[in-house]
């Protein structure tokens, strides 16, 4: 069957990856590949904006990688890589910032939240993230770019990049990529407060074993209107039915949202079922990732192949940006 276009997403080495990015765009990554030619990258040359260490750099990629494969990434279906192992995209990056006016980097928001979050560390790489997410995005022929709402701003600077490029250039070596917005957009973590983060420790990672799963599930907060098991609760503002929905069987969700209401159940009985549920649902997942583990070769040998392949692309773009250009 022939695919319906080329999808390109990428994501920092974070490391082992957690239940808010599952549901934020793995899941999304995997069922994409039926019908479109996936490109995922590792963007370790991000990651670089905000580590005030790399040490880690190496592994967490390694780690991300293992949950990506483990979760359904097929590497014969998909083209999977790592950032750093594409050059092009570094010189795509330089070329898309003659064409950016500086006022547009500064005016995004998530730039001025990156400042508040390290204002110790306003570097130029940190400004110029949007130019080189769009290099990242553009320079593989991209059509559709799947992203949570909070990325969409970059998205449509990307595409007002390639407007600027190719005008300037009187050219159609970009293409202005499309957005296709994840299901599920935003996962709240553990507190029942913010988004889902590391940085937060309100995560539940997807490799732990099914006792530490438990022993986060047990942390989650609940209604916090429901003081006693007695008192009726609400599960609309629980983060705990809202997983529910996600991992349990719809008969009990049912169960859970009458018997919830009526204080026919706990608050700890509904978090142990869930924990139950997710445990059961996260089996496949963690019996793969041992196996890839238990082979780092083939693991690197997936991100070399896809690194070539990511490459032959590229190479492809850039002959046609520097026609373009005109340069010598």
């Amino acid at each position: 069957m022939a695919k319906k276009g080329r999808v390109f997403s990428g994501a920092r080495p974070t490391g082992r990856q957690h239940l808010g990015n599952y549901l934020g765009a793995i899941e999304n990554y995997v069922a994409l590949q039926t019908d479109y030619e996936c490109v995922y990258c590792i963007v370790d040359v991000h990651a670089l904006t905000t580590v005030e260490t790399t040490q880690e750099l190496k592994q967490n990629t390694f780690e991300m990688a293992l949950d990506w494969l483990a979760a359904g990434i097929r590497p014969e279906d998909s083209i999977l890589f790592v950032q750093s192992h594409v050059p092009e995209v570094m010189e795509l990056h330089t070329y898309l910032s003659m064409v950016t006016p500086l006022g547009k980097l500064t005016d995004l928001p998530t730039f001025k939240e990156k400042i508040r979050q390290q204002p110790e560390n306003v570097n130029y790489g940190l400004l110029g993230y949007p130019v080189l997410m769009t290099a990242d995005i553009v320079l593989y022929k991209t059509d559709i770019v799947p992203v949570g709402i909070d990325q969409a701003p970059h998205i449509e600077f990307a595409r007002e990049t390639v407007r600027s490029f190719n005008y300037r250039f009187n050219t159609k070596a970009l293409i202005e990529p499309q957005v296709k917005h994840t299901e599920v957009k935003k996962v709240v973590g553990i507190d029942g407060k913010d988004k889902m983060s590391k940085s937060l420790n309100n995560h539940i990672e997807l490799a732990i074993t099914p006792e530490e799963t438990t022993k986060r599930v047990r942390e989650m907060v609940t209604d916090p209107a429901r003081q006693r098991k007695t008192d009726p609760g609400n599960p609309d503002v629980c983060n705990v039915f809202t997983m529910h929905k996600i991992f349990s069987p719809q008969e009990e969700v049912d169960m859970i949202n009458t018997e919830c209401r009526r204080a026919g159940i706990g608050c700890v009985d509904c978090k142990l079922r869930f924990a139950a549920n997710l445990n059961k649902n996260l089996e496949p997942f963690r019996a793969k990732r041992v196996e890839f583990e238990s082979k780092p070769a083939e693991v690197q040998d997936i991100l070399n192949d896809g690194g070539k392949r990511a490459r032959a692309i590229a190479k492809e773009t850039m002959s046609e940006v520097r026609e373009a250009m005109k340069l010598p």
